[in-house]
């Protein structure tokens, strides 16, 4: 009875759960299944912008011409860094160094944030080049106009959903933060950090799929 006491009153184990192993199997197991939907929903407007794409190359490649490659490059540096930074938080999270990891997520949040300026920064210059589909919409290649606004309805779709993918990491990155400061992250359980990063992960591999889908396939025949 003593050691199923001990185990109950572990630090940071539910009331559910008979170890902090079998609680990490779990948490890790549903983060992934989480991910799984994750990537069915985004394979879904991949799949949609490769039918689309396919029916109209030209359009689409002209459109794609239109975006701010030297902006995209950057947010692709920015996450490929805030992964590192993420995986760096695990590591200290691993090892019980508080002060690193809380350093590492503030860096990773920093990096988001300037992810989502840039991109905001981005969405501005479509609106005033009256890129933003509907009564509005206007392209400099009249013969592509039509199907240039289904390649920009996607861009801001796929992008937009991106972001808000980026806006909830930030919003956990900061749940993280909090639990770090206070002690409930420690050595023996870091759990939360290890999953959030998986989270954290996922996001930023969307985006290395986005950047060459949106910015780069197509340039070359335009």
């Amino acid at each position: 009875m003593l050691p199923e006491a001990a185990h109950r009153h572990a630090h940071g184990l539910a009331h559910h759960f008979d170890t902090l192993d079998q609680q990490t199997e779990a948490t890790t197991l549903g983060m992934w299944v989480f991910l799984v939907t994750e990537v069915l929903f985004f394979g879904g407007l991949f799949l949609v912008y490769t039918v689309y794409r396919s029916w109209y190359p030209d359009a689409f490649a002209a459109a794609s011409h239109s975006l701010d490659i030297t902006l995209g490059t950057i947010n692709t540096a920015v996450l490929i860094t805030s992964s590192l930074t993420m995986a760096l938080a695990v590591h200290a999270a691993q090892l019980g160094q508080r002060r690193a990891l809380m350093l590492f997520l503030v860096a990773t949040m920093a990096l988001g944030v300037v992810f989502l300026g840039i991109k905001a920064v981005e969405y501005y210059q479509k609106f005033v080049e009256h890129h933003i589909p509907g009564a509005g919409f206007h392209f400099e290649e009249p013969q592509h106009a039509v199907h240039a606004q289904i390649y920009f309805s996607l861009y801001f779709m796929m992008t937009g959903l991106h972001a808000l993918h980026m806006i909830i990491g930030f919003g956990i990155m900061a749940f993280m933060l909090r639990w770090a400061w206070n002690g409930t992250i420690t050595k023996e359980y870091y759990t939360p950090i290890e999953i959030s990063g998986l989270y954290w992960h996922f996001v930023d591999i969307v985006w290395i799929f986005l950047f060459p889908l949106l910015y780069l396939l197509g340039r070359h025949a335009h």
